[in-house]
């Protein structure tokens, strides 16, 4: 995170899906049925619970559980970054893709099925200090570095 103001966004939200879930518990069974249906099933997309799970479940949600869902907090767990504020330059920077989509926003929230599709693109895994192709780079031909030399000498 990079504030404070994250935090707080973060803490709106799972306010508001608590309170939702303890509306539907204190609501009839008609309406109940209907809505902790649709409840549920946005919660389960958003990977934040498991399926089968109940409004117990939701209300036992931590700040901590949201938070956890960040890109960039995914990016750092993942170990596709030395530190978290690594995964956020990474990511602002594009080189971390979720899908098929370049995502440079490190608060995008990771839905349940684009958890395993997270990966690094372009320079991002050569520019991290401690990356295995950063430490052991790639050796030159001797037929490459001849070719080369003749051009220096024109």
């Amino acid at each position: 995170m990079r504030n404070k103001r994250e935090l707080w966004k973060t803490q709106t939200q799972l306010s508001s899906v608590r309170k939702q879930a303890r509306t539907l518990l204190a609501a009839t069974q008609a309406v109940r049925l209907r809505e902790e249906k649709k409840l549920l099933d946005s919660l389960i997309r958003k990977g934040l619970i498991h399926e089968g799970a109940t409004l117990d479940d939701i209300l036992s949600l931590t700040v901590e559980d949201m938070l956890a869902r960040r890109l960039q907090s995914m990016v750092f767990k993942k170990g596709m970054a030395l530190s978290p504020l690594h995964a956020r330059q990474l990511i602002v920077h594009g080189h971390v893709m979720v899908g098929t989509r370049i995502i440079t926003v490190p608060g995008y929230e990771v839905g349940g099925l684009d958890e395993g599709v997270i990966k690094l693109v372009g320079g991002g895994a050569k520019e991290a200090p401690g990356a295995p192709e950063a430490a052991h780079p790639e050796p030159v031909p001797a037929a490459q570095e001849q070719a080369a030399e003749p051009a220096k000498a024109e």
